[in-house]
């Protein structure tokens, strides 16, 4: 008798809007909503540190190939920088580096903000995800070497206090693509001579989701599942036999519609005929009224739903990423 093949994923798009919590890793969190939805494919649109925690956008299917809008879509944190130790991975995770018995008032702090507001120069943390000759910065550093990383332009839109006390300050920040919050804590415990470090940190909004897009893990595996106790452990429910019939509508109907992260984008409605000539790779002509006559990137919609993301020329729209109807 044959082995059995693997058993292969739903072909289920959409984004769910994970509420993730302190100490699960972004791959372990996607790996876990892939599994919870039995998705054949998932990916998340920016890491999030396993001591943060917060909104974790992660892609299933068709809705993977909106992952760059969502990426670059501006943040929200809310953080927390505790004072008197530099750390070597500016946060609670790595030892104590520097240390002072200075504090900063509040007046100090405040003063200090219009510098780390509008389009900065950041260098990222030794423990990093960037990039160093081929090998991550962090890989690096756990081996015990001091990597010489680039400072990069990024921007910060909004940097305000929320509460200050003797030991820490409580921030809000909006910023852009690329933006290390680490680096912040550090930056300006330097600048204020008494270092820094970030001692908590919560993402509060990926452009262009919400709050009032979260979902908890706890709420997904009650849609899953039912009642609590009832879940099946991963490799039990891997073991499955592929005919068993699950209902998912409950679990489905949590995630956000893939067109969502395409808000930024001009939207074109078109006929039922013309999605079908865009999705076999063909251009079409717009009409309407109000139709655009050049756009670098827009997408194409028929019924609400999404058909295509490309570029309009002369007013026909070229197709250059095509989605599955």
């Amino acid at each position: 008798m044959g082995r059995r093949g693997k058993k292969k994923g739903r072909p289920i798009s959409g984004w769910l809007v994970l509420d993730k919590p302190i100490g699960m890793g972004s791959t372990e969190a996607v790996s876990k909503i892939k599994w919870l939805f039995q998705a054949d494919k998932a990916g998340h649109a920016g890491t999030l540190d396993p001591l943060a925690s917060g909104m974790l956008p992660i892609a299933l299917g068709e809705a993977t190939k909106t992952v760059p809008y969502v990426q670059d879509g501006a943040k929200i944190y809310l953080f927390t920088v505790a004072w008197g130790e530099e750390r070597s991975t500016d946060d609670l995770e790595g030892p104590v580096t520097k240390n002072s018995e200075q504090r900063p008032s509040e007046t100090d702090v405040r003063a200090l903000l219009p510098k780390y507001t509008g389009v900065i120069m950041q260098t990222p943390p030794q423990f990093s995800a960037i990039k160093i000759a081929g090998e991550r910065a962090y890989d690096l550093a756990r081996e015990g070497e001091t990597v010489d990383i680039p400072a990069r332009e990024v921007e910060i839109g909004r940097l305000e206090i929320i509460e200050h006390g003797a030991d820490r300050t409580i921030f809000e920040i909006e910023c852009g693509k690329g933006t290390y919050v680490r680096s912040l804590a550090r930056d300006m415990g330097r600048d204020l001579g008494c270092f820094g470090h970030i001692s908590e940190l919560r993402r509060i909004e990926v452009d262009p989701f919400t709050a009032e897009d979260f979902v908890t893990l706890a709420e997904l595996e009650a849609a899953r599942f039912g009642n609590p106790g009832d879940e099946p452990t991963e490799s039990a429910e891997a073991d499955d036999a592929v005919d068993v019939p699950v209902d998912f509508s409950a679990i489905d109907a949590l995630l956000v519609d893939t067109s969502a992260a395409l808000d930024c984008l001009p939207q074109v409605a078109i006929s039922d005929d013309a999605a079908t000539k865009i999705r076999l790779g063909n251009p079409v002509i717009i009409r309407g009224r109000d139709a655009p006559v050049e756009a670098e990137e827009a997408c194409a919609t028929a019924r609400g739903k999404l058909v295509a993301i490309g570029a309009i020329e002369q007013g026909m729209f070229k197709p250059k990423r095509v989605f599955a109807g």
